[in-house]
């Protein structure tokens, strides 16, 4: 490119314009990234999966380098404030097996982020949960086709198509088994992250050719047991194998971990990564929280005090300011270390202490913990509720947060309550142990134990008492604790190296 220079001047009589060459500009072409999930926040939430797909993107969206898109199913229970602003695209008809369904496609562009719903109201015109049903293997395998058709029929093939869990994990076997002969499928690299192997898409074999239309050169990859495992599959299939935190990364090597799928993972271990999952930290601020009582920060707590007298009005207990309130936020099952709290709670009650339970689940966990409330009143409250009003504002008002999960791939509950300046008691397990380091009074942003006890977790709980009792050391745990750098800024970084890869 060149420039002409309005400079002239005179030489031997004669008027010269003089150039300057401009050096090239280098166009950078942005790299592509698409995220299939089954929920993101703030559309349709009703797990730590919808945090990550609300943040993760929105963070990766900031680097120019980066083009970012998401697609999610269209559930009726979006909330209707953002449906309104909803664009419908295009429709078309996508092969479930022998069938043919209308996937109609809406787009809204949020946050730095173009997301892509896909419309079919058999499918996800659903009354109650987003998931549960008898056909979900059928309501998934629709999406996983329609997410594929979709990026054909608007021609926004990425470089990185990122799935996420067993709902989209039929999109990388599709990809890899039966789109591959198009060359702008075959360009595109996979990742799948792995926010809970538990949950795996399990289904009869009845449903490889009639639901899902699988063809039998990948029976090899997606049989498992005797049965289709798309979890399995996809982790055969993908080109980067990811989960939500270094130490989960190596746990799911293990049987304890991995519930039935150790052999697999460490077949695949060469392309398995580990990145600790972050929280939006505008979202989660306690300087400008709408649903607190008070706002307030790490260098002003005046507002925290205003939170706790409030919270113990509202749940019914006495308004003091010297005992410590432990809260637990969770759902009630057992993988999160509800039997640890079952064994030792009424010893617990004897101390001076207060505790509130939240949460909804099993019934003899939510039977359990209504029966302790009503046996301790004045010391101990039960709210059998998914209410995040209200959790917000016992993250606020409450002194120490208790986790001790059996396991926990990675767990937002512990980042988002130190955000609160409410200290972590956690387990040291997965994403507990990468978050949450144990308070050594020079060190440390919470307390941990290690073994799956619940005496050892009755110790650290009474050792997070007594620092509690001491103000000056107390002060210091709550500023670490806030002060924890828990945003996506690292954590995008790393994935965006992966997605280099």
């Amino acid at each position: 490119m060149a420039e002409t220079s309005k400079r002239a001047y005179k030489k031997r009589g004669r008027s010269i314009i003089k150039t300057k060459k401009l050096p090239e500009i280098k166009v950078v072409q942005k790299k592509k990234i698409i995220f299939l999930g089954s929920e993101a926040a703030p559309f349709i939430a009703t797990g730590g999966l919808a945090d990550v797909m609300g943040s993760l993107p929105k963070s990766l969206a900031k680097n120019k380098n980066l083009d970012v898109s998401v697609i999610l199913p269209m559930y009726s229970a979006i909330k209707a404030e953002y449906r309104e602003k909803f664009k419908f695209i295009t429709s078309f008809n996508v092969s479930v097996a022998w069938r043919l369904q209308y996937c109609g496609v809406f787009f809204y562009e949020y946050q730095g982020v173009k997301f892509y719903f896909l419309d079919n109201e058999y499918y996800f015109k659903r009354e109650g949960n987003i998931y549960g049903f008898y056909d979900d293997g059928e309501r998934f395998s629709f999406f996983s086709r329609a997410a594929l058709d979709t990026i054909a029929r608007l021609n926004i093939y990425p470089d990185v198509l990122h799935c996420n869990d067993w709902q989209t994990s039929a999109s990388i076997i599709f990809l890899k088994g039966m789109y591959y002969n198009d060359e702008n499928f075959r360009k595109i690299k996979t990742v799948l992250s792995i926010h809970n192997i538990e949950y795996q898409g399990v289904f009869g074999m009845d449903t490889f050719s009639d639901v899902f239309g699988f063809s039998e050169s990948i029976r090899p990859q997606v049989e498992f047991n005797g049965a289709v495992n798309l979890m399995k599959g996809a982790i055969e299939m993908t080109d980067i194998l990811s989960t939500v935190s270094p130490t989960y990364a190596e746990e799911i090597k293990e049987s304890f971990y991995a519930h039935g799928l150790e052999n697999i993972i460490n077949r695949n271990a060469h392309k398995l990564y580990g990145i600790l999952n972050g929280i939006d930290i505008d979202y989660y601020n306690p300087e400008t929280d709408k649903c607190l009582f008070s706002n307030y920060s790490a260098s002003d707590l005046s507002g925290k005090a205003v939170c706790k007298a409030e919270l113990q009005k509202m749940i019914g207990l006495p308004v003091r300011e010297d005992v410590p309130i432990i809260a637990v936020i969770s759902r009630l099952v057992s993988h999160k270390g509800l039997d640890l709290i079952k064994e030792v709670i009424e010893s617990l009650l004897t101390s001076d202490v207060q505790v509130v339970i939240l949460g909804k689940g099993e019934t003899a966990y939510e039977n359990f913990f209504t029966a302790i409330a009503n046996s301790y009143k004045g010391k101990c409250a039960t709210i059998i509720a998914y209410n995040q009003d209200l959790s917000r504002k016992i993250y606020s008002g409450a002194d120490i947060f208790l986790m001790p999960s059996k396991s926990e791939p990675c767990g937002l509950s512990q980042m988002i309550a130190s955000r609160y300046g409410t200290v972590p008691v956690v387990r040291e397990t997965g994403g507990l142990n990468d978050s949450i380091k144990a308070y050594t009074g020079v060190k440390g942003n919470g307390f941990t134990f290690h073994d799956y006890n619940a005496h050892d977790m009755l110790y650290v709980i009474n050792e997070a008492i007594r620092t509690f009792n001491d103000k000056n050391a107390w002060k210091d745990v709550q500023n670490r604790a806030m002060t924890t750098d828990f945003s996506w800024r690292i954590q995008a970084g790393e994935y965006e190296k992966l997605y280099n890869k």
